[in-house]
């Protein structure tokens, strides 16, 4: 009677082991086995588990069940190791290599490209205007913003690094923001270190104005060495800066795209260089790095002048007469030949 047993129990470990075994080969096969499924973008949310994906993948037609999956995962032991976020599915994925994606965090990204020479209110309104990006501070003040960045003492114009960032469907405005702001701090404690000696400039922020300037001069970034050391060299003597972006600034909204003589002698602006000596009180613009250098380490030249040519380069003078000579050429000739 016991051998009885015993070879019952014996038959029914092999035919349990033969089970478990094509069991193991059947699911096996369906988590290597290309899915039948067009080329689509799969949200995680955050709070999911791997049971609540699995049948939310079967209630998308992603997989065949809503099972399978989830014993995929707790039989790797990768259960709760997925990643929230967006996920691109190819046409031929299997469930082993689409767990592997969700456990790596291989999310989709995006781009953002906060251009140099914007001021703070236009990199704003970038970052607002970037659709796939979570909006926390669309409402704040600016003071909100640098408090969050816990830089409340400073104001926003001129911290924030001009760049292309990448970003995921779950960072938010703020997350882009703090990027910048630290790349700024990190690019300008590095940048301030390879000054001349000889500079006018006292400090970081004095650099960044200086930058700020350079940056909305011109466009070229040959120039903007050449047009460094025009901006020391009056510096240097004492002399008035002169620069029409700073006005501009000043004027914020008021400005309508016509600079007038009004404008020039305006003593309330505080951005007025032409009245006001030296720097303005703060940047005017967020500059990028060509721009940092150039105020730091500017060209060094005899010029205190340079005009509009016209097509997007200056011409430099190292006189009074010189320029006047220029200006004719460029500005007062063309407009009456216009």
């Amino acid at each position: 009677m016991l051998r009885l047993l015993v070879k019952i129990l014996i038959v029914l470990a092999i035919a349990t082991l033969l089970c478990i075994g094509v069991v193991a080969w059947y699911v096996s096969a369906l988590w290597d086995k290309p899915l039948t499924i067009k080329e689509q973008i799969y949200s995680i949310e955050p709070g999911s588990s791997i049971r609540k994906v699995s049948r939310r993948l079967n209630e998308k037609n992603i997989m065949p069940d809503a099972y399978s999956f989830a014993l995929l995962g707790i039989y790797n032991q990768q259960a709760r190791q997925i990643k929230v976020g967006e996920y691109k599915l190819t046409a031929n994925i299997t469930p082993r290599q689409m767990l592997e994606k969700f456990v790596k965090g291989d999310v989709v990204t995006y781009k953002i490209s906060l251009i140099e020479g914007l001021t703070f209110r236009q990199f704003r309104e970038t970052i607002d205007n970037a659709d796939m990006l979570q909006k926390m501070t669309t409402n704040w003040s600016d003071e909100q913003i640098m408090k969050a960045l816990n830089s409340e003492q400073l104001y926003p114009e001129g911290q924030f690094y001009p760049d292309t960032y990448v970003f995921r469907s779950t960072d938010t405005d703020l997350d882009i923001l703090h990027q910048a702001y630290d790349r700024m701090q990190k690019e300008l404690e590095k940048i301030w270190t390879m000054r001349d000696q000889q500079t006018p400039l006292k400090s970081k922020y004095e650099a960044l104005i200086l930058a700020s300037i350079i940056e909305k001069e011109t466009g070229q970034a040959d120039e903007r060495p050449t047009i460094g050391g025009v901006f020391t060299n009056r510096l240097n003597r004492g002399m008035l800066l002169q620069t029409d972006p700073t006005i501009i600034y000043g004027l914020g909204e008021q400005f309508n795209g016509n600079l007038k003589k009004s404008h020039l002698q305006d003593k309330s602006n505080p951005y007025n260089t032409y009245v006001h000596a030296g720097l303005p009180p703060t940047p005017i613009a967020m500059p990028g790095r060509e721009s940092l250098l150039a105020a730091v380490a500017p060209e060094q030249n005899d010029y205190y002048y340079f005009v509009a040519r016209g097509d997007g380069s200056h011409e430099f003078s190292a006189t009074y007469k010189s320029h006047q000579r220029a200006v004719y050429e460029y500005q007062l000739k063309r407009k009456s030949k216009g």
